[in-house]
């Protein structure tokens, strides 16, 4: 079995590409001594740009593996785990 996100495999791992270029940035940017503005706004855009991922996932999440296990059996466990991660995501 595929996981439910492997379709949006190849976007997701170049946007994680991104952030990872971004988070080298904002150390090279901590290292030169840069205004705390400045990285306070690249460290946001990091934290949106994950979200964004995040969401990715949680949707192909929902719409593979917790339809499927609803209309397999009900999916009660997959839906109580889909809440538990969603309490974790919004934190």
């Amino acid at each position: 079995m595929h996981p439910s996100y492997e379709l949006d495999k190849s976007n997701m791992l170049e946007r994680l590409r991104k952030i990872e270029g971004q988070v080298r940035g904002i150390q090279r940017m901590i290292n030169d001594g840069r205004y705390c503005i400045d990285i306070l706004t690249q460290l946001a855009a990091v934290q949106a740009a994950l979200d964004k991922v995040g969401l990715m996932v949680l949707e192909d999440h929902t719409r593979g593996c917790v339809a499927k296990a609803i209309r397999d059996d009900g999916g009660a466990e997959a839906i109580e785990e889909l809440m538990s991660v969603i309490g974790k995501f919004i934190k």
